[in-house]
């Protein structure tokens, strides 16, 4: 009987923790928060920041695409890619079908969601869905692509630019096509609120990207050291 090695089991777990914070931060998006923080950026005031809270979950994804992109390499970490983008429409499908689906009139109760309330919480408009997922797959298989780029330039050194590059030029694209398609070309921003929205979320990205640097490294150290103990031998 096969027993997957340690490499294996630890690919899978990163995996699925991948797919369930991308298809969460997703499903939670249509909620917008404030981030109270404010700054003086080469002189332009950036802040306070109004952002959806589906980006909360965003910072492991970023996190975990470096360390499969690292130790298991660019052709696992594009199919993983592929397979998240399916994950989060098949999500979708299910939502939508439900959506079709009324509340129960045998059951009521406080607490329970109505038609209203389950169709404001679950009910994106294609746009946005549309919108999602080409932005998660453009800005993931950018990553990728730029990750193992800066990689051959600089070998096993500077493990913070190629990490930090690749989601910092990722997640431009990223912010720009999900609030042009999800919201511009469907009418619901003007182009100049546009180029005043994508900036501030591009710039709060940013900063996430940039502080994640010291758990890079230690994702980077702590991988290293569990997989040494285990068969390092990759099947995938």
């Amino acid at each position: 009987m096969y027993q997957p090695t340690r490499r294996e089991w630890t690919f899978i777990f990163l995996a699925g923790l991948m797919i369930t914070n991308a298809v969460t931060a997703e499903l939670i998006s249509s909620k917008l928060i404030d981030i109270p923080l404010e700054f003086n950026l080469l002189g332009w005031h950036v802040g306070p920041f109004t952002t959806i809270v589906g980006v909360l979950p965003w910072p492991v994804v970023f996190l975990l695409t470096d360390l499969i992109n690292e130790f298991y390499g660019e052709k696992a970490m594009r199919r993983l890619s592929w397979i998240t983008a399916a994950m989060i429409a098949y999500c979708f499908i299910i939502i939508l079908w439900a959506l079709q689906i009324p509340v129960s009139s045998a059951i009521t109760g406080q607490g329970l969601a109505t038609n209203e309330t389950f169709n404001t919480s679950f009910g994106q408009a294609p746009w946005v869905i549309v919108g999602s997922i080409a932005a998660f797959l453009v800005s993931q298989l950018l990553d990728v692509t730029i990750f193992h780029w800066i990689k051959t330039k600089t070998g096993n050194r500077l493990i913070w630019l190629r990490s930090t590059g690749s989601t910092v030029i990722s997640q431009m694209f990223d912010t720009a096509i999900v609030l042009y398609i999800g919201f511009v070309l469907p009418g619901k921003l003007s182009m100049a609120d546009f180029l005043s929205i994508a900036p501030v979320n591009y710039v709060l990205k940013l900063l996430i990207a940039i502080s994640l640097t010291p758990m890079i490294y230690l994702g980077h150290w702590g991988m290293s050291k569990f997989l040494a103990k285990g068969d390092v031998t990759s099947a995938l």
